[in-house]
């Protein structure tokens, strides 16, 4: 397929994430949006900012990167949203965020229905479904979708077992972290020793087809049926991790839709979240020639 001929919609949260060093643009379908871009692939985001000066900021943002921000929609009565991220010790970041915001009142739209439906991916994520006004907009999206990817991100308190199973049992992939993985397990039906037995029974009790799981240093691991496929991590000199998750499913997504075998998606994958994680922020500035350099000077190195 040409690249031309792809297109992916990212859906919910965007937001200013202040970070120890400095004030940068995020939010996870927006992270994927802009990661996807980068990597040569056509995205635009669903979302809903205030009408205030964070939210100009972030459609600056999104027109100077050149994600399409038409269908981001401005909301008279709710802020844009913030988020304070702090970082810990080992690098994990922890997150304050507000409620409620621009984004939990994303409305729905006659343009949105054709959009999605002629899209090769819907990206949708579960925090972007705490409200009852958002939801409801996204659940009449993923009837019109090819393709559901659920984005998994669990943020106390904006989760619950009966949104998260009416989550999974809408998606064709489900990505998620490990730690992530042993939750929704145990809130599901029962956590299993194993990383394998808790994906079996999600993919068993939601029919979903594919899951990938992140392990930071430990790499990921993609699930399709009885299939399981593993990447190793990209050592590198952390500087912080927020959007790490984010950058490696675009870069897992726009290979596979480009026609990319699993290992190769899966390697590339790993590399763009390596780079990240190399750098400050969920959006650093980059081209796919220095993520190219990035990961031949990985390997130059024996690593």
């Amino acid at each position: 397929m040409n690249d031309r001929d792809i297109k992916v919609v990212c859906f919910g949260e965007i937001l200013w994430d202040n970070l120890p060093s400095g004030k940068k643009p995020g939010g996870a379908p927006m992270n994927v949006a802009y990661h996807l871009k980068q990597l040569g692939i056509e995205s635009l985001l669903i979302s809903r900012v205030g009408n205030d000066d964070d939210g100009n900021g972030l459609l600056r943002f999104l027109n100077d990167i050149g994600v399409q921000s038409d269908f981001c929609q401005m909301d008279q009565a709710y802020p844009t949203s913030t988020v304070e991220a702090i970082v810990m010790e080992d690098h994990d970041i922890r997150y304050d965020i507000r409620f409620p915001v621009a984004w939990d009142f994303i409305q729905p739209d006659d343009h949105l229905i054709p959009l999605v439906s002629n899209a090769g991916a819907l990206v949708f994520g579960s925090l972007s479904s705490r409200n009852n006004v958002t939801r409801k907009t996204l659940f009449g999206l993923l009837e019109a979708s090819q393709y559901k990817v659920l984005d998994i991100n669990l943020r106390e308190p904006y989760y619950t077992p009966e949104n998260l199973t009416e989550l999974l049992t809408r998606a064709d992939l489900v990505k998620l972290n490990s730690d992530e993985l042993k939750i929704i397990a145990k809130l599901t039906g029962g956590s299993f020793d194993t990383e394998q037995e808790n994906v079996k029974q999600l993919q068993d009790r939601f029919r979903i087809s594919e899951v990938l799981v992140t392990k930071g240093i430990a790499g990921a691991s993609y699930y399709k049926g009885d299939r399981q496929y593993d990447v190793p991590s990209h050592k590198v000199a952390v500087k912080d991790t927020v959007g790490s998750g984010d950058s490696f499913l675009a870069a897992f997504l726009a290979k596979r839709c480009r026609g990319n075998t699993i290992s190769e998606s899966l390697n590339y994958a790993s590399a763009l979240a390596g780079f990240v994680t190399s750098h400050y922020g969920a959006c650093p500035s980059y081209t796919v020639s220095d993520l190219d350099l990035f990961m031949n000077d990985y390997k130059s190195v024996g690593l």
